[in-house]
């Protein structure tokens, strides 16, 4: 199969998503791309740790302004291992810049050094903020996944060490496009971040150390809960007027697959790559099941009108046979948990037992988790895992340590995928169905304007195409 990245013309903007089904070599495929990657790298140069010549200051731009692009850079600034310094930043809601630029410089002070010109509005912002730093510098990546790989792409090209939120991908092709950026970007010696912080956990590091040491045995059960009322904007009614179709659905990216992979990508994938990490491995295959049954707003008795299931069950099986049960569900008045758990033949553990921090990690002699039975715990007074993955990534900037986290981003964000797409489709999917998957959801990232057309149009009645599992039109929905 061919490495190049497809042609953006090969799905019409205006297209409805859909994720048919493909198959190549997952290993043909890694092998093809790490040798384009060396083939790159033999007319790239490394890029130094720090700026030779030059102050020892870490210059920053913020691309995505809302709540997790501010958070970031709130961890970014809070770093103590050396000078940083917030000096361009990006978005295409000016309100959502200037809340983020107020709290930050509120908070920060003289380390935000954003002017007027040095705020940008556009899709092409992002340009111009990455412009903004000199190479070694650092940007943060906080937009709609939909856009991570034209995003990458530049910086890549800018010799800019990245921090980027997750997931990282949600279809087949954009985790093609970023397994062979990932590639590019190792071979230049950049450093780059991927939002999955549990990974820096320093009590899951621990249990992870004592999982593989054999503590609870072989691990031949994972079971995953993030279920809670609705979370952000994975819910949506009709548009309102005075935003245009595109704003609206970037505004409400949890709502539309294009986007963000709905929000079972954005928000599952802690959990499952929680799991994963301690398995010390990624499922071969999910099967799965969902549904919608809370359709209407509550509070306004308006229908939704977006793509996202409320409840979802998927099991994800290892190439040992070991599983992985995640339940997801977004419904009010229900029971909420948001937890992971590891079972193996000795014992048992907790992963997580109040979502992301603290973890709470704990092993435990035979299945029963209780006090008595318990074999180790981290204990209170965990280090925020937020701000470990900020201090891990500026040190191996400043050391001039490897460090790139895409190819796990990627890999998590693909097997998060793998789910999603086994609940809205009906089927087994497999890693190489996922990977080898030829729908784009928004091949034309790199072409949107604000006054251009979505990815995605409503239907007459102003609804988006929620899939219907066991209905097979080409195995695409």
């Amino acid at each position: 199969m061919s490495m190049n990245p497809p042609t953006p013309a090969a799905v019409a903007p205006q297209s409805v998503p859909s994720e048919s089904i493909g198959s190549p070599s997952r290993r043909r495929f890694l092998q093809q791309s790490t040798a384009l990657a060396a083939v790159g790298a033999l007319s790239q140069m490394a890029i130094p740790a720090v700026h030779a010549g030059e102050n020892n200051e870490i210059q920053i731009a913020l691309v995505g302004c809302g709540g997790r692009g501010t958070g970031a850079a709130a961890d970014a600034l809070n770093v103590q291992n050396g000078p940083l310094k917030l000096v361009a930043m990006a978005d295409v809601f000016p309100s959502k810049l200037k809340s983020s630029y107020n709290g930050l410089a509120a908070q920060f002070g003289s380390k935000v050094d954003v002017p007027e010109d040095r705020r940008f509005i556009g899709f092409d912002g992002y340009k111009k903020a990455i412009d903004c730093l000199r190479p070694g510098d650092v940007v943060i990546f906080a937009t709609p996944p939909a856009f991570r790989w034209v995003h990458f792409g530049y910086a890549i090209d800018k010799n800019m060490n990245v921090f980027m939120e997750k997931p990282v991908t949600v279809d087949g092709p954009t985790s093609r496009k970023m397994f062979a950026l990932g590639e590019q970007s190792v071979a230049k010696n950049l450093k780059v971040g991927v939002g999955l912080m549990c990974r820096h956990c320093v009590a899951r590091g621990q249990l992870f150390d004592r999982i593989q040491n054999g503590e609870i045995g072989d691990i031949t059960m994972l079971r995953a809960y993030r279920m809670s009322g609705p979370i952000a904007s994975c819910f949506s009614t009709a548009k309102p007027d005075g935003i245009t179709e595109l704003l609206w659905q970037i505004d409400r990216f949890h709502s539309f697959l294009w986007a963000s992979g709905g929000s079972y990508s954005d928000y599952m994938i802690h959990n499952i790559d929680e799991c994963c990490w301690m398995k010390n491995d990624w499922p071969i295959k999910a099967q799965a099941i969902g549904g919608r049954t809370y359709r209407t707003d509550i509070a306004t008795g308006k229908e939704f009108v977006d793509q996202n299931f409320d409840s979802y069950h998927v099991e994800y099986t290892f190439k040992d046979g070991a599983k992985l049960f995640l339940n997801g569900r977004a419904m009010p008045g229900c029971h909420d948990e948001f937890a992971s758990f590891a079972h193996g033949t000795k014992g048992s553990a907790v992963i997580s037992s109040a979502g992301h921090a603290p973890s709470k990690a704990r092993t435990f002699t035979g299945q029963e988790m209780n006090k008595k039975n318990q074999l180790w715990t981290y204990g209170p007074n965990e280090p925020n895992p937020y701000q470990l993955e900020w201090n891990d990534l500026i040190e191996a900037i400043r050391t001039d340590k490897p460090y790139n986290e895409v190819k796990r981003g990627v890999e998590a964000s693909l097997v998060t995928a793998m789910g999603r797409m086994a609940a809205h489709t009906g089927q087994v999917i497999t890693w190489d169905d996922m990977l080898g998957c030829e729908h784009e959801f928004s091949p034309l990232s790199d072409q949107l304007t604000l006054d251009g057309p979505a990815p995605l149009l409503a239907d007459a009645n102003g609804k988006y195409p929620i899939p219907q599992p066991g209905i097979k039109t080409s195995r695409e929905y």
